[in-house]
């Protein structure tokens, strides 16, 4: 996969705070159907950073995302991304957004569908041929999305979210399912965004992937059990590893 090169990246955020976190979240209170999902949580993103959200299904990973890109009715609390309100429309070109269900239109090609959303971000053939070259779908660009395999549906939708170089990707479980191979590319991939000051706030179920983010937000039941990287959360739990360290920390919370 090809590193993006830092030249290529856009500024869209004139009204962005670049001091500010890329994700501040306090007091988050949301209720669906009646029942409380997210009861009160606050957390803190900071700029360049590839952070992991770990958590069992059902712990609130999903809610807590979409109300980080705006989509979601929040009860109570504030949520503020590169320093505006969550949802602002200044937003729009600042944040990508990979949801669990494939976001691409399966009867078009790669390329058509890539040249469809570059040009609702503004963007043209060049961004459409770097995204491509990034997630290493050149040679699949004119397969029918319908044909291709599930990490190459993965990397369609990774690459539309890459459109337009937003400072900010929001990535919901883009690894289930995938074979280790894709699960290892994906993740390179995400090391060399951060390292082109792309943050990367990214979800999975899966406690082993842990170890390949710089910072841990760890949910159960939604809540935030830690807020740490992984060396902090070994030593305050004792634990050998995240998903002991995790075990401990429910335990602890249970008493």
């Amino acid at each position: 996969m090809k590193k993006l090169r830092g030249a290529e990246r856009r500024s869209h955020g004139a009204h962005a705070d670049p001091a500010a976190p890329a994700i501040a979240v306090s007091g988050l209170r949301v209720v669906r159907g009646g029942n409380v999902v997210l009861p009160g949580i606050d957390l803190t993103v900071p700029t360049g950073r590839l952070v992991g959200l770990l958590g069992p299904s059902g712990s609130g990973k999903t809610t807590l995302m979409r109300a980080i890109v705006g989509v979601q009715i929040v009860e109570a609390g504030t949520v503020e991304v590169l320093g505006l309100p969550a949802g602002d429309p200044r937003l729009r070109h600042e944040v990508g957004y990979v949801t669990q269900a494939p976001s691409v239109y399966p009867d078009l090609t790669v390329a058509e569908n890539l040249t469809y959303f570059a040009t609702l971000v503004g963007t043209g053939a060049d961004d459409v041929d770097r995204v491509l070259a990034a997630v290493d779908l050149t040679t699949n660009a004119r397969r029918r999305v319908s044909s291709l395999s599930g990490g190459e549906l993965s990397r369609v939708s990774l690459a539309a979210a890459l459109l337009g170089a937003p400072r900010l990707l929001v990535l919901d479980e883009p690894t289930v399912g995938l074979d280790p191979v894709l699960r290892r590319d994906l993740w390179s991939l995400f090391t060399r965004l951060v390292a082109d000051g792309v943050t990367i706030l990214v979800s999975s179920h899966v406690m082993d992937e842990a170890v390949r983010c710089e910072r841990l937000l760890l949910m159960r039941d939604g809540r935030l059990l830690a807020d740490e990287t992984l060396p902090e959360l070994l030593e305050r739990t004792g634990a050998a590893d995240v998903e002991q360290a995790f075990l401990t920390l429910v335990d602890g919370a249970a008493r």
